[in-house]
């Protein structure tokens, strides 16, 4: 008896088919028939192949949240050459809580001559063209963030031509902490000296005649040093047209915690305006000649996370894929 009913249901489920099929004597084979076959296997397959290469692509997440951690210090990195001796300059941090961070507390000053070799030189020229298509095309910014400690390292090469020249500029190199409050970073004649009302640069003994401000910024960041990320600032040189010139950077820094998955790290992002004019009281442009970089650190954090398609969803599509062109085709 339970034989018979199960073949009861199985004649019973036979009959409830949904789908019913056409018989194999009803079936003809045609041209026209294996031309659409051909077709739709071919698209299965190319569709096949572009989704998985889609499964297999990230892309960047955004996501932004106000700022609560006003304690802790920020880290500015800094490699800048200026064409001057350095004795001649000086570099520090004054902000608006009237705080001055000195050179002296991470920065080098080293003597070195201002015009690149040729290798030096074609680095640069790479750098610069970098930057005018991440200023073209905004999206290649999440390809460098996805290559972050893997590309080659972004800092300026050693000479390879040991030049005989004397050195006739100063390179400031190194990093300083500062409170995340807005300041300026400056680098104008004379060192600095402390002051109960802020602070001064001694500037007297150097002659007007030698004061020169064409700098080269190799490298300026904020935050932890990532190698492979590469800033706006990086790669720029300007050139002084008059010995009392003022050259000044505007910076908005946005505070970004970074996780892909090769990295995760705190680090910050920056946007800058530039302005540059030449000193001149007589003609009400007033002033003290040198580089200053003003910045200021937005209320917002940014956090960008790498993300990936899931295994289940690329099922899914490749399902739809799969079936919508079977049931288009028959």
């Amino acid at each position: 008896m339970r034989r018979l009913n199960r073949k009861k249901t199985l004649n019973l489920m036979k009959e409830l088919d949904a789908f019913p099929k056409v018989p194999e004597s009803y079936v003809e084979t045609s041209v026209s028939g294996g031309t659409v076959s051909l077709i739709a296997f071919t698209t299965i397959a190319f569709l096949t192949v572009m989704e998985f290469m889609v499964y297999r692509d990230t892309w960047m997440k955004y996501e932004y949240e106000v700022d609560k951690d006003f304690t802790s210090k920020l880290r500015i990195n800094i490699d800048i050459t200026v064409a001057m001796r350095c004795q001649y300059v000086g570099a520090d941090v004054l902000d608006l809580a009237e705080t001055m961070v000195a050179s002296a507390d991470g920065l080098i000053y080293e003597p070195v001559v201002f015009d690149l070799s040729p290798q030096q030189k074609e680095w640069q020229r790479m750098l610069q063209l970098i930057q005018s298509r991440l200023q073209e095309e905004h999206s290649l910014q999440d390809v460098i963030f996805k290559s972050a400690f893997k590309s080659a390292s972004t800092a300026l090469p050693p000479r390879e031509d040991n030049s005989l020249q004397s050195p006739d500029a100063c390179r400031i190199h190194g990093h300083l902490y500062v409170n995340k409050v807005a300041g300026n970073f400056h680098i104008t004649v004379g060192k600095a000296i402390p002051h109960p009302r802020g602070h001064a640069h001694l500037a007297a003994l150097v002659s007007h005649e030698s004061y020169n401000f064409s700098h080269r910024i190799d490298h300026l960041s904020f935050g932890e040093l990532i190698p492979g990320i590469i800033n706006p600032l990086d790669g720029t040189e300007k050139i002084a047209s008059d010995h009392n010139q003022m050259f000044q950077y505007f910076i908005t820094v946005v505070p970004t915690k970074l996780h892909t998955y090769k990295i995760s790290a705190e680090t910050h992002q920056f946007s800058v305006t530039e302005r540059e004019r030449v000193i001149n009281h007589a003609a009400g442009s007033h002033g003290v000649s040198g580089i200053f970089m003003k910045y200021d650190i937005s209320s917002l954090m940014v956090t960008v996370t790498e993300e990936h398609m899931p295994f289940w969803q690329f099922l899914v599509r490749l399902c739809g894929i799969i079936g919508g062109i079977f049931s288009t085709t028959g």
